[in-house]
């Protein structure tokens, strides 16, 4: 009897934890890896790679929006009574090399990557039996471009966490647009395509990311939202490493989800009070491959460390998107700048991952300095070389135990610790010749037995 009584309890134990309500879903804890890996790489890759032409102006035209630069564009390139899917079959991704990309993502110091398992025009990056004839495996590169990325993270990064976006969605499938047309009174759609490829997703490739879009039109009943996301927290092969974003359905973005997004870009240069990430593009204006754009369409390095240094101090991670090429080129243009991040983290990213906010986020008299913290280790990243080369911090109060260093540089004598003067409003810190600094574009100090002012 005791024998069974035992077996009841553990069985209890192991049955599911939470409930298909917000109340119970959002009582989940955040996994502690997401945390502390603070950045990700997320990539957009797809069959709008083809035409790789201002992308979002593309996906709006597709919508009905009849952008004139797009109608232009397609009548001087393209034949009389050309659709969307005649685009697929020139994705062909004969360039595309896993493992590279695999190398390049970890020289780029991100803890996580996310890939577009499917966007909002339907195509699969899988062999997916719900989108016959639709997915890369039946037209196109004619291989399991989810597997195959899966495969390379795991085998030559298994640091990096491997994850998935994926579009609810759909423009053109016609029961999805049935089910528009009756108010979403019915949920054919996502009985029949979006819950079997979202099981699919987590059983066959275990993601421990799922990124969701394309749920602003219908409520999360419509979605079986909260059902999906009970199941994936009690019973799916990733139930205890998983994180989810906040695109349910309407009313969810903001307010239900591991994390936040809120909008594209999201990036709100205060502390918040729940996990966020900010997905932010390369590409000044798109997510995609676009062929047209310039250099100066692209964020320069600069930008994009100031982007890392506002975004974790406010206790966000930073999701950098990429948009491959239709033949599964990464663009020069956004691997150099991966390959820079990377460069500037080796030598500073003790100050990012596993850091926490600190009591300020920003310094309170010069403009340009982003803090976190770590046991009791303060980081201040210094966005501009101070002028004179004297930096004068107001949010950073000494004691008889201050001690201030720069994680790129050393003296002849192997410290890294630098001078400093106390002021009335804070301390004085003079910088070493930038010459003898071992990092470019933003600089970390290591502030120790300081009080915040």
């Amino acid at each position: 009897m005791f024998i069974v009584s035992l077996f009841l309890s553990l069985l209890a134990v192991s049955r599911a934890q939470y409930e298909p309500t917000w109340e119970s879903l959002d009582s989940r804890p955040l996994p502690e890896w997401y945390d502390a890996a603070k950045v990700g790489i997320f990539i957009h890759w797809g069959v709008y790679s083809v035409p790789s032409f201002g992308s979002e102006w593309f996906w709006k035209n597709w919508q009905g929006f009849g952008i004139q630069k797009y109608v232009d564009f397609m009548e001087r390139n393209y034949r009389p009574g050309f659709t969307y899917a005649d685009f697929a079959p020139a994705f062909t991704a004969e360039f595309f090399e896993p493992d590279e990309w695999a190398s390049v993502f970890n020289a780029s110091g991100a803890r996580y990557v996310v890939l577009t398992s499917k966007h909002h025009e339907g195509f699969t990056l899988w062999p997916s039996r719900y989108s016959w004839n639709w997915n890369s495996l039946d037209v196109g590169p004619k291989r399991d471009l989810v597997g195959d990325l899966a495969e390379a993270i795991r085998s030559k990064t298994p640091h990096i966490h491997f994850g998935l976006y994926y579009s609810l969605y759909e423009w053109f499938h016609p029961i999805f647009q049935s089910d528009m047309s009756h108010l979403f009174t019915t949920n054919e759609f996502v009985t029949k395509k979006v819950m079997p490829e979202l099981n699919d997703l987590v059983n066959r490739y275990e993601p421990e990311v799922i990124w969701s879009d394309g749920d602003w039109d219908a409520p999360a009943l419509y979605w079986t939202s909260k059902e999906f996301l009970a199941w994936l927290f009690n019973a799916s092969p990733v139930k205890d490493t998983v994180v989810v974003n906040d695109r349910w359905g309407t009313g969810a973005i903001c307010h239900h989800g591991s994390f936040y997004t809120c909008f594209d870009r999201y990036n709100p240069g205060v502390l918040q009070n729940h996990k966020w990430e900010n997905a932010m593009t390369l590409d000044r204006h798109s997510w995609g491959y676009r062929r047209e754009a310039g250099a100066s369409d692209y964020l320069s390095f600069r930008e994009l460390v100031t982007e890392l240094a506002e975004t974790i101090s406010c206790g966000g991670n930073l999701l950098v998107n990429v948009g491959p090429t239709h033949d599964g080129r990464l663009p020069a243009i956004m691997e150099e700048r991966l390959r820079q991040l990377g460069s500037w983290l080796d030598v500073n990213g003790e100050a990012v991952y596993d850091s926490v906010p600190w009591k300020h986020q920003n310094d309170t008299l010069t403009p340009g300095v982003w803090y976190t913290s770590k046991g009791n280790l303060v980081y201040a990243m210094v966005l501009s070389w101070p002028e004179k080369d004297v930096l004068t911090l107001g949010s950073v109060r000494p004691t008889p135990q201050t001690h201030v260093a720069m994680l790129a540089y050393q003296d002849d004598h192997g410290s890294s610790s630098l001078q400093f003067t106390i002021l009335q409003d804070g301390i004085a810190v003079t910088f070493p010749a930038m010459s003898r600094v071992g990092s470019q574009w933003a600089w970390v100090l290591v502030l120790q037995g300081i009080e915040p002012a």
